[in-house]
């Protein structure tokens, strides 16, 4: 598998060679620079750093945002969405608000948080917390209502009260569909971490990106590009060998 996906890079890098070669003119090297300059371009950022702060300065703040928003969203969308999918009354107040926010772009509500919390990290983890939380609680939801009636019905037959289900046959059966949703918040999160660097921020991979454009240094605008790419592609893979070590029985029921 690893060699499929290789061959697959190596043919997309050899792509963005040929259309960006100066002689054939097919693309502007502003829209599209060379892989070459912004290998060096990123070698810069790397010892050099980006407006007077090390390359691991900017990824500090970025992922400092950022995990602290997912750990926040998992130790409150966790129990919240297994509660929900046992109280039907709790979970159709719960699921209306999220059902709203949800679908709303970051920006729509950014400067909301903004003028509530003010231009500092706050209202940025809050953002970033937001976008994570649906994901986690909606797939905690599902779970609960996702697990077969007969394990229940079979524990109850040998006598578990309420804790005792939870523990040993709910939650079990929900840890899949807690990864998973887990994984996509972090992928959610990623996605709107440029939008929680724009305002008022002079740190972060986001800012970045953002600063770059701003000065059509598209260079560094790519690398900025590749490095949240490549770190979300590891965290996943991260996330997914916990998966496998924690529900070590997943797909064998």
């Amino acid at each position: 598998m690893w060699f499929k996906k290789l061959i697959v890079w190596l043919v997309i890098i050899f792509i963005w060679f040929i259309i960006t070669i100066p002689n054939l003119n097919i693309v502007s090297d502003v829209v599209v620079p060379q892989p070459s300059k912004v290998f060096l371009s990123f070698i810069e950022f790397l010892n050099n750093g980006y407006d007077s702060k090390s390359f691991w300065s900017h990824i500090g703040a970025s992922f400092g945002r950022l995990f602290l928003a997912i750990i926040l969203a998992v130790i409150t969308a966790v129990p919240l969405g297994l509660l929900c999918g046992y109280v039907k009354k709790i979970e159709t107040v719960v699921s209306t608000i999220v059902e709203f926010v949800r679908p709303l772009p970051p920006l729509a509500y950014y400067m909301v948080l903004i003028l509530w919390l003010g231009i500092g990290n706050t209202s940025k983890v809050v953002l970033l917390f937001i976008a994570a939380f649906a994901p986690i609680y909606i797939a905690c939801v599902q779970a609960v209502k996702l697990v077969k009636q007969d394990h229940i019905l079979s524990v109850q037959t040998l006598g578990a009260n309420k804790l005792q289900l939870f523990t040993h046959v709910v939650f079990p059966s929900s840890l899949p569909n807690i990864f998973t949703g887990i994984r996509t918040a972090t992928g959610v999160a990623f996605t709107t971490l440029v939008s929680a660097e724009m305002v008022a921020a002079v740190s972060g991979i986001g800012w970045v990106i953002l600063d770059a454009s701003g000065k059509l240094n598209s260079e560094i605008v790519f690398v900025g590009i590749i490095v949240i790419g490549i770190s979300a592609i590891l965290i996943d893979k991260f996330l997914k060998f916990i998966e496998n070590k924690v529900i070590f029985w997943k797909g064998q029921a």
